[in-house]
């Protein structure tokens, strides 16, 4: 009869196994990656609180495998490019477009209306990918526009789901480039999108187009994604009944999206 090995304290605290090399390796990644000019094995182990020989083998071992490249004659460790080679070969932005344009186009067959999915970009929003509406009549916002952070409703939703530092200096921005902001009636706005969980409004360009848009979020629950609805309204269908199913629709589709980022819906980013 077979046991598992038994867990420390910190593990049954933890409630999970936890991996002391591999965290050991990404302390060191982390470290490096905030320090340009490189550090010392010896200014590593005290920048994390270990010693020389806690974390000597795993220099040498990231060195090997390309990670870190020794800079001589003062021997300091340094960040290669493989790291940045990695997360070129699957690119976030061609992952969720991947991911997002599928479940785009069932929800556009489904509500009979076109979809849009901006992210920031540059401290302004964009419109990353596009799907019409499969019948006859529709609404659509090119990909490539750049859109408002402040007045459309993609773009407060992305202001929304920041981290208060990262939303402050967006509409630091906005300010700055000239869109007139009243930053405390705009947080306040923002906080109520947030405990909503999406966005909801008349459009500010176009008359009789309301717009629904709701996040796709990170781990950190933080948006890196708006997923918007223009609803126009029908004569030949009931407006609420079609704006409650589309809203409905909407929201699921875009906690799809956030799953399948590996990211958590329901909690606001701290």
């Amino acid at each position: 009869m077979s046991h598992s090995p038994p867990m420390n304290v910190k593990e049954k605290d933890s409630g999970r196994y936890r991996a002391p090399a591999l965290e050991k390796g990404l302390e060191i990644l982390e470290l490096l990656a905030a320090r340009s000019e490189g550090l010392s094995q010896s200014e590593i182990a005290r920048a994390l609180n270990r010693t020389v020989g806690e974390i000597f083998r795993m220099l040498n071992c990231l060195v090997e495998r390309g990670y870190l490249s020794i800079q001589r004659p003062s021997d300091r460790y340094i960040l290669t490019l493989k790291l940045f080679e990695l997360a070129n070969r699957n690119s976030p932005l061609e992952k969720m477009l991947g991911n997002a344009l599928p479940a785009m186009r069932e929800l556009a067959g489904s509500i009979e209306q076109s979809c849009h999915l901006g992210v920031i970009e540059g401290g302004h929003g964009v419109i990353v990918a596009q799907v019409d509406n499969p019948g006859h009549i529709g609404f659509a916002v090119r990909v490539g526009s750049v859109i408002s952070l402040a007045s459309t409703a993609s773009g407060r939703v992305l202001l929304a789901f920041q981290t208060p530092e990262d939303r402050q200096r967006l509409m630091s921005r906005a300010r700055s480039d000239g869109e007139r902001l009243d930053l405390e009636a705009m947080a306040r706005t923002l906080d109520a999108i947030r405990e909503r969980g999406f966005e909801e409004m008349e459009s500010t360009r176009i008359r009789g187009i309301r717009d629904i848009s709701f996040p796709v979020l990170d781990h950190r629950s933080s948006a890196v994604a708006a997923l918007t609805v223009p609803f126009i309204e029908r004569l030949d269908a009931s407006d609420r009944e079609a704006l409650a199913r589309a809203r409905g629709l909407l929201g699921r589709t875009a906690a799809t999206l956030t799953a399948s980022l590996g990211g958590r819906s329901g909690a606001a980013p701290g």
